[in-house]
């Protein structure tokens, strides 16, 4: 499936080839894990703490940064994507505009660090989690809702062959 992925780099990186290959393929992981079987459009924004923090107060009222940032397009069923897509599509593109997010890679970095494994797959992680964000997993609950998303990142991650030691 041909998905289109828009990655915009707000500071000037010396890894962005890498970083952007991450991001297309854990994006591409997650939509093919979880069955999405038409084309989706996702916006990326890879920034530092400051812009992370500039997006999280002036759309969640938060006024500090955070690691990752979604905005899902729609309100969508964990687990369960529509079986007809065609209410969702643009009907410019084609493509289903799942929805966007912003990612600080000073927090890639620190929590890299502070749990002991590589950006890589700190990233990787941040971004399956979002990509599971914007197709309707949720963790507010602490309960159910935590388990059922930890349980498909851990699996994505994993078929991805990145484990928690990567």
């Amino acid at each position: 499936m041909r998905h289109k992925i828009n990655i915009v780099f707000e500071q000037l990186s010396l890894q962005k080839f890498a970083i952007k290959s991450i991001i297309r393929t854990c994006i591409n992981a997650v939509l093919d894990a979880e069955g999405i079987n038409v084309p989706c459009e996702i916006n990326v924004l890879v920034t530092d703490d400051a812009g992370i923090q500039v997006v999280n107060r002036e759309s969640r009222h938060m006024d500090k940064p955070t690691d990752v940032l979604s905005f899902p397009m729609f309100q969508l069923i964990a687990g369960e994507p529509p079986t007809d897509w065609t209410d969702f599509q643009d009907p410019e593109t084609g493509l289903v505009p799942l929805g966007d997010m912003v990612i600080s890679m000073e927090h890639v970095a620190a929590q890299a660090k502070e749990y002991g494994h590589p950006k890589r797959r700190e990233l990787a992680y941040l971004v399956v989690h979002s990509v599971l964000h914007l197709l309707g997993y949720d963790h507010l609950d602490e309960g159910p809702q935590k388990k059922q998303m930890r349980a498909r990142e851990e699996a994505i991650l994993a078929e991805l062959g990145i484990g928690r030691g990567e």
